[in-house]
């Protein structure tokens, strides 16, 4: 039970008051200390109390919430000294707890007349506890560690991201097979949709590409039991990217198609990501026209989005990503003048160490210088990349594109990027 008036209830009033989700929230936050990762799960903690925020928080929630560090410490304060009085006046345990209920529930046969039988109180609580309700602490659970898994790598090898998910999923897995109310199956069948939608981009990134497949049709479900079109659009334009980067643009045109058209008119996330990865898909194949329509279309969206919808996370469509997409886009189609200025216009906002992003970009300027005319510079920027990318990154995208480079290449400069990529 949380202090009526401690650090949580002023949180979350600041928060709801400004009709901000606590991801925007912590958008917030991010800004306030220079951009660097902040992850919202923290501000789930400190609203339900399950943990106090401890003093070196209290400069950067009193800057994100506008109040003085004193307030900040002084609802602290109270949220711990409400802990204790708890604590305290629980400090009997359980058995003292049986004792002052059966105790109570004699008190009141004496005064009504009617005999209380043992143990009646304890079976309907067990019966309580066996109702759907049961599963309220797991669906919690579940939503946050949603919340906690979409914020992306932040800097971390996306094997490593995979195991810390595991556990996770091994509860997702078991939720699922119990029974639930139609409401909150509805919004399980969301948290599945996107956690198991997070698994396939990390086994996309990681270069497995029939278990990226799997990983979407099971997303692609949930989503479409969940009935929510916004999460359905986005797993479609997230599979799109497994053909996309795996050779085989012409099927995800297809479904970037279909998640273009299930995300409608609306200024969303997944309707932007659909327009981009259809702008690439559609250069992919030649379709240059149908490219810059999607390109525009893309911009469009781009520029309507709303914080959350443009928060930087898997789930948004940050200006960043935007840039990113664009890249690849015109340099499929040969347009190197407006695939650099894609590539620079990224990389100057992107600021954590997004080690794969940045050699995406890096192995999109080697294409250019490509199809520019200098083989050897091109060789030589792909070389430079792959030489300083950590092992961890090189399979899967990073390598895909070195080796999409490579066959393009010819001569001493196809030898040379061989090599590097043979070592």
């Amino acid at each position: 039970m949380m202090a009526p008036d401690g650090i949580g209830a002023m949180l979350r009033e600041i928060r709801e008051s400004a009709e901000l989700t606590r991801e925007e929230q912590a958008l917030l936050l991010q800004k306030a200390q220079g951009g660097r990762w902040f992850d919202p799960e923290n501000l789930k903690r400190w609203e339900t109390e399950r943990r106090l925020p401890i003093p070196k928080w209290h400069q950067l929630l009193a800057d994100g919430y506008g109040r003085s560090v004193e307030e900040i410490a002084s609802a602290v304060a109270v949220s711990r000294r409400w802990r204790r009085r708890q604590r305290a006046a629980g400090s009997s345990g359980e058995e003292g707890t049986t004792v002052k209920r059966r105790q109570f529930l004699g008190v009141a046969a004496a005064a009504t007349g009617v005999v209380a039988l043992p143990g009646i109180a304890e079976a309907r609580q067990g019966i309580d506890a066996g109702l759907s309700g049961s599963d309220a602490g797991d669906l919690a659970y579940l939503d946050g560690a949603f919340e906690r898994h979409r914020g992306g790598y932040h800097g971390r090898p996306p094997g490593v991201v995979l195991t810390q998910m595991r556990a996770d999923l091994d509860l997702l897995r078991d939720v699922l097979t119990r029974p639930h109310p139609a409401d909150a199956r509805a919004d399980l069948a969301r948290t599945a949709a996107g956690i198991t939608g997070l698994v396939a981009i990390i086994q996309h990134d990681r270069g497995d590409q029939r278990d990226s497949h799997g990983w979407f049709a099971t997303a692609e479900r949930a989503a479409q039991e969940s009935g929510d079109r916004d999460m359905l659009a986005w797993v479609l334009a997230r599979h799109a990217m497994v053909p996309l980067n795996y050779g085989a643009p012409g099927a995800a045109a297809a479904l970037a198609t279909r998640a273009r058209a299930e995300a409608g008119t609306a200024p969303t996330a997944a309707a932007a990501l659909a327009a981009a990865v259809t702008a690439r898909a559609l250069a992919g194949i030649g379709d240059h026209q149908g490219a810059l329509r999607a390109v525009a279309d893309a911009r469009t969206i781009a520029e309507r989005l709303d914080t959350a919808q443009a928060a930087d996370t898997w789930f948004g469509y940050p200006l960043q990503k935007h840039h990113v997409h664009l890249s690849q886009a015109f340099t499929l189609m040969g347009e190197t003048r407006e695939a650099y200025a894609e590539q620079e216009a990224a990389l100057a906002l992107t600021r954590s160490p997004s080690v794969m992003t940045r050699a995406l970009l890096a192995m999109d300027a080697a294409i250019c210088l490509n199809t520019d005319g200098d083989p050897t510079a091109a060789a030589g920027m792909a070389v430079d990349v792959w030489e300083n990318l950590p092992e961890a990154y090189r399979d899967g995208l990073v390598r895909t594109r070195a080796e999409s480079l490579h066959h393009a290449l010819s001569g001493s400069a196809h030898a040379r990027l061989g090599e590097a990529l043979a070592s």
